[in-house]
């Protein structure tokens, strides 16, 4: 359920980015951005779990869906 990510946890998010103010409308438009960022990752690493004959995501799975989308995170076995 996209409401478990709460107003403290965006506005968390936000204070971390150095964001001082936040508007009432941000929430929802942060859940719906951060709702189709997950779709797409989760889409890619089920793609590649597959790919790979499994049926458990690991985390390398989530770490080549996130390359391929250009957001390449380090510090994960590879």
């Amino acid at each position: 359920n996209i409401q478990g990510i709460t107003k403290p946890a965006i506005r968390r998010l936000a204070r971390r980015g150095g964001v001082k103010r936040i508007s009432g409308l941000i929430y929802e438009e942060t859940r719906s951005v951060l709702r189709t960022f997950l779709e797409n990752v989760i889409r890619d690493s089920v793609t590649y779990t597959e790919h790979a004959k499994r049926k458990t995501v690991t985390a390398i799975d989530v770490v080549y869906a996130l390359k391929r989308q250009g957001r390449t995170l380090y510090g994960f076995g590879l």
